[in-house]
């Protein structure tokens, strides 16, 4: 015998809350995991990503493979991403023309107006792109701007600064150290 039509519509229903609820509670348990893990620390692999630069270069792991990639988090919107602006392209023009190192830009939750006018306003050359998504933010498990990670030519964490660098020397001597043999 079947059941009357209202009877299965509610059945379906509670099935589907319950479907819903369940997706709900997995979304929370898996952002309680991801906080409670805090930002990438020292020694832990660099999480794999691609940059595409806002003149469309394209940079994922060949790219950075064998060499000291620093990657900095930033917003033009970001005080203080403005006291390191500075120090992180004079770094870069200290080490552009050596090829085993590379400094990264990640723009995050930005316009490309006012990115583009932060980083002409900056003189900065250094590659630089937009988070699209968030995805990078997250898998170095940011929790703000300014936030640097600094990577070994071995692909791990070698070093992490959450806000700005107070200069250009606290930049270089974490990669001089890298560097040497």
């Amino acid at each position: 015998m079947n059941k009357p039509k209202e009877e299965q519509t509610s059945i379906l229903g509670r099935v589907l809350a319950w479907i819903f609820l369940l997706a709900v509670l997995a979304l929370v348990a898996v952002q309680l995991d991801r906080s409670q893990r805090g930002v990438l620390t020292r020694g832990e692999a660099a999480p794999d990503f691609t940059l595409t630069t806002f003149d469309g270069q394209v940079f994922g792991s060949s790219e950075m493979e064998g060499k000291v990639v620093l990657v900095n988090i930033w917003a033009s919107w970001c005080k203080p991403c403005e006291q390191e602006a500075e120090a992180l392209q004079a770094a870069w023009l200290q080490y552009e023309g050596r090829g085993d190192v590379l400094f990264l830009g990640v723009d995050y939750v930005d316009t490309e107006k006012e990115a583009l006018a932060y980083l002409d306003r900056w003189d900065i050359s250094y590659p630089n792109g937009p988070d699209l998504g968030t995805q990078i933010y997250t898998a170095f498990r940011a929790r703000g701007v300014p936030e640097t990670f600094i990577i070994n030519k071995m692909g791990e964490v070698a070093y992490v600064k959450i806000g700005p660098f107070q200069g250009i020397d606290e930049i270089t001597s974490v990669i001089d150290r890298l560097l040497e043999p």
